[in-house]
């Protein structure tokens, strides 16, 4: 990984080249280089921290002066129980998992001696911009140099210590390795995403890794396909067959265990009948908690007749359309499944909702139609997430509709590419008519 100051044509220029290379080497060359990577991050730990330190107290004092969001400085933080043991043992996760470049996917004969491969292959050269999260420096450069893809990444001015030290680390790791240093480069120089955005000719994908606004931007300023979500608005439909302390347990969980995450619950819709028997243990469990909950007027109305000693505050429409990231939960009735359904569909971010119900036959209903890339039945929001997933690691979490979903790992950096392989065969004696040849077109096995 270089700190670069060169431009961002050069830097694109040189990742490009550095692509091809990396999209060449062995299995085993990309897996020593992670190994490698893991080791120069574990002997820089103390070196990071203090400058993740320095990062957050700058963060902590723009966030008291109203400058920056008290769910950025969350995210900065590398001290938080396990966030630098999950990030170093990431790398090695990636490592070990089997190598995505190369796989056969589709194998057909056309005719003798004419055989079709379908073959998977890294994107190219990938663009991350980020704010606050250090730790996505780490995860991307393991996920790149696994997948065989290059990588550019643009940090915030949040999170500029930390991403300064880690990324000396890793490029002096990779000065020990086959991996080109240019393939993984940290552009620090400020005021260069405009430019970044419009270098279509070298970079294949841009990953916004940050705010709604920062998405919103990266989305409306450049040609460059753009894999990501702006919301991570995640509801969950609380159905009234749902076995109260598993109901409680799942919606405490994927409101409290991380709120300034992209996949902590939002909006809690509550089936009428299930007002006066589930929502008040529900509610209380998340008052202790520390939650603020803001109700509908029919929910607010149970609560104060079933748990009057709490205190609940007036939702608005804004409200169920917000993407809180602290202690603060919208709440709202519905009278049935297709209202829940309805309800996601049109007001959430398609990134990761659940129902909570006994019945398999509703469960099995709100996933087929819910129109979001994690869709789940008795389990919390917070599992949406790559390492929970097996992937290693990620880098983000997708609502597209095409290319990839959800969280995407290796295999969301991959596309693939056709090979032909003839003997000396040509198009012009193939057709319909008595004279040509037809084409065979046998599926053939993949090993």
């Amino acid at each position: 990984m270089s700190l670069t100051n060169a431009s961002p044509v050069e830097a694109a220029k040189a990742a490009k080249s550095a692509s091809h290379v990396l999209a060449t080497l062995s299995p085993d060359a990309r897996n020593s280089a992670l190994t490698a990577m893991h080791a120069g991050l574990a002997a820089a730990r103390d070196d990071i921290l203090a400058a993740n330190a320095r990062d957050l107290d700058l963060a902590r004092q723009a966030a008291a002066d109203g400058k920056l969001s008290q769910s950025l400085v969350a995210r900065l933080d590398l001290s938080k129980p396990g966030k630098w043991e999950d990030m170093l043992k990431g790398i090695l996760d990636v490592r070990d998992l089997g190598d995505p470049v190369g796989r056969v996917t589709l194998r057909t004969r056309l005719d003798d001696g004419l055989e079709l491969e379908r073959v998977s292959c890294p994107i190219g050269v990938l663009l991350i911009i980020f704010e606050a999260r250090p730790e996505v420096i780490a995860n991307i450069a393991a996920l790149a140099v696994k997948s065989g893809n290059a990588a550019i990444l643009k940090g915030g001015k949040e999170s500029t210590e930390s991403f300064v030290a880690i990324s000396r680390a890793i490029s002096a790791a990779l000065d020990t390795s086959q991996v080109p240093n240019s393939a993984i480069q940290l552009v620090t120089t400020r005021d260069v995403i405009p430019e970044l955005l419009a270098l279509d000719q070298y970079i294949d994908l841009a990953i916004p890794r940050g705010s709604n606004e920062l998405v919103r931007y990266i989305k409306n300023n450049t040609r460059i396909p753009v894999l990501g979500h702006a919301d991570g608005l995640c509801a969950i439909y609380l159905e009234q067959s749902a076995d109260p302390s598993m109901a409680a347990d799942v919606i405490v969980d994927s409101k409290t265990n991380y709120p300034a995450a992209c996949n902590s619950l939002e909006t809690l819709l509550v089936q009428d009948a299930a007002l006066p028997t589930l929502l008040p243990p529900v509610a209380r469990a998340l008052a202790a908690k520390g939650v603020e909950l803001r109700c509908d007027a029919v929910s607010k109305a149970a609560l104060q007749q079933d748990a009057p000693d709490l205190t609940v505050l007036d939702a608005t429409e804004a409200d169920f359309a917000t993407e809180f990231l602290s202690l603060t939960l919208a709440v709202k009735t519905v009278s049935s499944l297709s209202d829940a359904i309805a309800h996601i569909n049109a007001h959430g971010s398609h990134h990761t909702d659940c129902i909570l119900t006994s019945s398999r036959k509703q469960a099995e209903q709100f996933m087929a139609a819910v129109d979001s890339s994690g869709v789940y039945w008795n389990a919390s929001t917070r599992f949406a997430d790559g390492t929970r997933y097996g992937f290693g690691t990620e880098v983000g979490i997708s609502t597209n509709k095409i290319h990839s979903r959800g969280p995407v790992g290796l295999e969301g950096l991959m596309i693939y590419k056709y090979k032909l392989r003839g003997r000396g065969h040509v198009s012009a004696v193939y057709g319909e008519g008595e004279s040509k040849k037809r084409y065979v077109h046998q599926r053939l096995p993949l090993e």
